[in-house]
């Protein structure tokens, strides 16, 4: 095809999508030609993206901004972990959450509060939350979860709703939204800022001298040009760098290169301070050419005037960063939710200008942390490690990984913050999940994605675009993290539906940027649970296929460091029988599992990264009365629970149960097999999407039965109880196995649709 009938086409294209917008009457106009403005196909593939574009908002959390939006996993997730009990708290899950030492009168337990401005429209300027790394180390807890507000203050546990939100729900209804989208690192905007620009907090150009790099990022040290002088900063290489070495055009747009409120972690990096140093009339000439790139596309300012001049020239470089100034960052204290829907919708008017560019283009809009503010999905993270109590010895990994995971622990040099040395040998993160949308030609529709990404996964999109690789990804978040590939349609972009309507931005912008301060929250007396909007949205399509499976065995081998009170009580004859899960992977992607024993719940989760290919194997010690009772989560929902006890059945011969998937048919099939020399009714019962229909036989000594579940009705996603009872028993909650997720066949689905309603308080619930 010659390149003037290219053309055409586009542009005939283009004249199609717009007559289609106008329509759409409701829509501002950066939405209307942002949803318009057709993919400009020419291959079909990552070809076709020649710009991308990376937005990054402050401080705010998924579940603070979406909890109650449907189809994503929000308040209404069907199996929120179970954390230990406390006083006025016993059998609950992490949306109750404890704050010990409340003042008099304010309540020493609390659930996720609504910050409703429609009552009072003050609450959409709130102040900031703390969100340093050893507090927010603190509130993960190793992923115990337990006192969030204690740490985060009473605050961090507001949330908003669509009223609230307009233009961001909105946002993520006619684009793609990510609801397994992580930040990098349990801690603040610097560090985690660094993981978005250069793929590491620390550098791993040479792991065996870590202290040439003046790190770890920990705190917002050197996030400013007025901190330190040229010759201070961190001296890894940045992914700007290698852009300008690969010959790939790239550009920070930014307000003011010396605002205090600096958003740009270039400031704090050495080669980019000199650039800046010698950039000043007095030694101009001094300054290498390189220099003087690093300085015009990564230190001086250029606005989003400068953005949409850029555009309109046809000039947009292959890969942009924007820095929005304070009042429009959505930081709060210094900004609000509205004043940042603004700002993104000035971005979109500049993106738009030009409707070749924006067919053509990808704006990612993440942020860099979550603040304070809460989030109940525990992340994905490598193994915490016990210790003896009130020690710093590590002691023993709770979990494993069949990838490296070293890179991934702040080990004894802390990079001159002493706050953070109580806290060396604990995994950087993944930290809590924040807010990420996918605004392009090739992400129309309204989707949720639930792959697990966090910041270095734009770093590989971009890579996977323009070939240029950031070897300061870590091997484990290489493996974990997805490359957001799975969030586009390149094949067939231009067919998406659009939806009715996005809101304007003006009004709520003026009202917040008019009001005279911040403004508290106060927690009820009595904690309400949340509740989300019912309703599935479609899905794209997983890399996951994971299984976990157990069997008793007698082990003996030496207990585990002792980690709970479950554990202090339990005699030594309780440990020779244990309960092993194997955990494998036959997917296309890494997962990390995560494992709650419910009677050890003070104790630290283990988690298991496993690669494609790979399996693992750990074993629990039930209590000294045989009872057992695993909770295990994985991506999107996966979820197993193995609960009963021992003493009920035969000591060497229990049942075998086994969870295969059968995509080609679309079924799941269940197995038992009885090895005992006793019969066994087996009954499996669904607990979501088949009315509770319940299927029960006996399987004779030495036999085995099969269940085949078709799950076309349910959008292939399932839920069921399995529960054993041995002839001449007396209880079905002996032996009792949960299964629930969805199973991928490769095509896009939709969300779990029993997901919603009333938040879950209570673990027994689930059981």
């Amino acid at each position: 095809m010659s390149t003037d009938h290219r053309r055409r086409e586009f542009f005939r294209k283009s004249a199609r999508g717009a007559g289609a917008a106008a329509a759409l009457s409701m829509f501002p106009p950066a939405i209307r030609k942002a949803l318009a403005i057709e993919a400009d196909r020419r291959t079909g593939t990552l070809r076709d993206v020649e710009h991308i574009v990376v937005l990054t908002q402050e401080n705010r959390a998924f579940d603070h901004y979406f909890g109650t939006m449907a189809g994503v996993r929000g308040f209404g997730d069907r199996f929120p972990i179970p954390v230990a009990d406390a006083p006025g708290m016993r059998g609950r899950t992490v949306w109750y959450q404890r704050h010990d030492g409340q003042p008099a009168g304010l309540p020493a337990i609390l659930a996720p509060q609504h910050n409703d401005t429609a009552v009072d429209f003050r609450l959409m300027r709130t102040a900031g939350t703390p969100h340093l790394y050893p507090d927010a180390q603190d509130a993960w807890d190793g992923g115990r979860m337990t006192h969030w507000p204690q740490f985060k203050k009473n605050a961090s546990m507001v949330y908003y709703a669509e009223a609230d939100l307009p233009f961001q729900f909105a946002l993520a209804n006619a684009f793609t939204v990510c609801d397994a989208y992580y930040c990098s690192l349990t801690g603040g905007t610097n560090p985690n800022r660094c993981f978005i620009y250069t793929g590491t907090n620390h550098g791993r150009d040479d792991p065996a001298r870590p202290d040439i790099y003046n790190g770890p990022a920990l705190d917002n040290s050197y996030n400013t040009l007025k901190k330190g002088s040229h010759k201070d900063g961190y001296t890894w290489m940045t992914y700007a760098e290698r852009l300008q070495d690969a010959g790939v055009s790239w550009q920070v747009y930014q307000d003011n290169e010396f605002e205090f409120y600096a958003l740009n972690p270039l400031f704090g990096f050495k080669a980019f301070r000199q650039a800046h140093a010698h950039s000043v009339p007095a030694v101009l000439p001094q300054r290498t050419e390189r220099e003087r790139a690093l300085y015009e596309r990564g230190i001086r300012t250029r606005n989003l005037d400068a953005l949409r001049a850029d555009v309109m020239a046809d000039r947009l470089p292959q890969v942009s960063w924007i820095c929005a100034p304070s009042s429009a960052s959505e930081h709060p204290q210094p900004s609000s939710p509205a004043q940042g829907a603004a700002y993104t919708a000035q971005v979109l008017e500049a993106l738009t200008a030009n409707p070749r560019v924006w067919s053509r283009t990808v704006l990612i809009l993440n942020f860099d942390e979550n603040d304070g503010f809460f989030d109940h999905m525990p992340p994905p993270a490598p193994p915490s490690y016990a210790r003896t109590a009130g020690g710093t010895q590590a002691l023993d990994p709770q979990g494993a990984s069949t990838v490296d995971a070293g890179d991934d622990y702040l080990g004894d040099d802390v990079g001159g913050v002493q706050s953070t040395l109580a806290y060396r040998h604990h995994p950087y993160g993944m930290g809590p999940r924040v807010p990420m949308y996918v605004i392009s030609p090739w992400s129309r529709g309204g989707w949720v994605n639930s792959e697990v990404f966090d910041h270095t996964s734009v770093l590989r999109f971009i890579a996977r675009r323009f070939g240029v690789d950031e070897p300061n990804i870590s091997p484990w978040r290489r493996a974990v993290a997805g490359d957001l590939m799975s969030c586009f349609d390149f094949a067939m972009p231009n067919q998406e539906s659009r939806p009715a309507r996005l809101p304007d931005t003006a009004a709520l912008d003026g009202r917040s940027r008019s009001l005279p301060g911040t403004t508290a929250p106060v927690a009820p007396a009595a904690p309400e649970l949340p509740i989300q909007a019912m309703g599935s949205r479609r899905s794209r399509a997983l890399p996951y296929e994971l299984h976990v499976d157990d069997e008793w065995v007698v082990e003996s081998a030496p207990p585990r460091p002792v980690d709970s009170q479950a554990d202090r009580q339990a005699q030594p004859g309780a440990r020779a029988q244990r309960l092993r899960l194997r955990f494998s992977n036959t997917g296309g992607r890494a997962a990390v599992f995560h494992v709650y024993d419910i009677h050890r719940l003070d104790a630290l989760p283990r988690r298991y990264t496993v690669e494609p290919g790979r399996a693992l194997e750990d074993a629990w010690p039930p209590l000294p009365d045989g009872r057992y009772n695993l909770w295990v989560l994985g991506p999107n929902g996966f979820h197993r629970h193995f609960a009963g006890a021992l003493a009920a059945l035969p000591a060497t011969r229990p049942p075998i149960t086994r969870v295969r998937y059968a995509p080609a048919e679309g079924a799941l099939v269940l197995t038992v097999s009885n090895p005992s020399e006793a019969g066994m009714a087996v009954t499996v019962t669904d607990n979501a999407y088949f009315g509770g229909a319940s299927k029960s036989q006996d399987v004779p000594a030495g036999r085995q039965a099969e269940w085949r579940w078709p799950l076309a009705a349910s959008h292939c996603w399932y839920d069921f109880t399995l529960r054993v009872r041995m002839a001449g028993g007396t209880a079905a909650q002996d032996y009792a196995r949960r299964f629930a997720g969805r199973m991928e066949t490769g095509a896009h689905g939709i969300s779990d649709p029993a997901m919603g309603g009333l938040a879950q308080g209570s673990y027994a619930a689930l059981m």
